[in-house]
């Protein structure tokens, strides 16, 4: 796939959610069926900082701020339209002094300058790798973020290898509706890109292969 300058992302994605982000979460609760175990996962100590990565309307960054409200929050996402209803959701739910958010491309943000640090003791991906088109490339570049001892936490779409075919195939027929690509190659990707950062991975598979949970550790 051609890579799209940072500036063709965001337009891209502004437009992909420009209505959607209105009820994107009410409409995404019954099959984003992981991330409140990636969010027990997390479990970072007080005054440890997390950042999502493709953040979008902040349902994770306020559950994490309750579950965790000790935590140092940051969310970056590319698209301005979901980063103003971020901001908007965070504000109604008093959270809004709790998380510092930032735009930017997954493949290429500078942390330092956009959320005012460069390293983060968990980094995360929730059902956002299989929305970016050099996911590859963006796993990567999560890794250089990721302080001496933490996590990079990725939950998202598997390959359904325990349900019925007929299930998986009328599955990815409606992800692909919303260009969201389920990663094949999530186990192969996840290792060598662990292991080109010095860093120890795991993949689990969940909800019968409907879900797919990476951990990458440093240490």
């Amino acid at each position: 796939m051609q890579r799209l300058a940072p500036a063709d992302d965001a337009v891209r994605m502004d437009r992909h959610y420009k209505y959607q982000r209105f009820i994107y979460d009410s409409t995404r609760t019954h099959y984003l069926i992981g991330r409140k175990h990636l969010i027990c996962q997390l479990a970072p100590r007080p005054g440890q900082a997390v950042l999502e990565i493709g953040c979008g309307t902040a349902w994770n960054l306020a559950r994490t701020a309750r579950s965790y409200p000790k935590a140092k929050l940051y969310g970056l996402d590319v698209s301005n339209a979901m980063l103003a209803t971020a901001r908007s959701s965070l504000k109604r739910k008093g959270l809004l002094e709790r998380v510092t958010l930032g735009q930017g491309d997954a493949t290429n943000f500078d942390a330092s300058a956009v959320l005012g640090r460069n390293q983060f003791d968990r980094v995360f991906f929730s059902y956002a790798l299989s929305m970016i088109p050099n996911w590859e490339m963006a796993l990567d570049h999560a890794c250089t973020f990721v302080a001496p001892g933490g996590e990079l936490h990725i939950v998202d779409f598997g390959q359904c290898g325990g349900l019925p075919a007929g299930f998986k195939s009328a599955l990815f027929a409606f992800l692909r509706h919303y260009d969201v690509t389920p990663r094949a190659n999530m186990d192969a990707i996840v290792a060598n890109v662990a292991a080109a950062n010095g860093m120890t991975a795991t993949v689990t598979r969940l909800h019968r292969g409907y879900t797919d949970y990476a951990v990458l550790k440093r240490t």
